[in-house]
């Protein structure tokens, strides 16, 4: 069984016991959170297409921790007219385990 599942704009194809990362989200390490936005779902020789989401199915997924990620610089510049910035940016990361694909027919 896996799924596709919409989290924060971005598209992740999951399965039971998968770790992914995605952007932040607010909830503390060692909570559960329920994606809701699932696409596409998979469960033996059944397929189910989302329109644009599947009825009655979610994800549980379990909060690992917040990691971020390496830093990267940005800087502007432009020529002959004295003009530089420079910014250092790192993303915040959440790091989730999917725990069940829950699917009701």
């Amino acid at each position: 069984m896996y799924a596709v599942v919409k989290v924060s704009g971005f598209q992740y194809i999951v399965r039971e016991g998968d770790t992914i990362t995605v952007p932040r989200l607010a909830a503390e390490p060692g909570s559960k959170v329920n994606l809701e936005e699932v696409l596409f779902l998979r469960a033996n020789d059944k397929v189910v297409i989302g329109r644009p989401n599947v009825p009655k199915s979610y994800i549980e997924a379990e909060v690992i921790d917040h990691p971020r990620t390496s830093k990267i610089t940005v800087f502007k510049f432009r020529r002959r007219e004295n003009y530089r910035r420079k910014k250092g940016h790192r993303q915040a990361l959440t790091r989730v385990r999917i725990s069940k694909i829950l699917y009701e027919e």
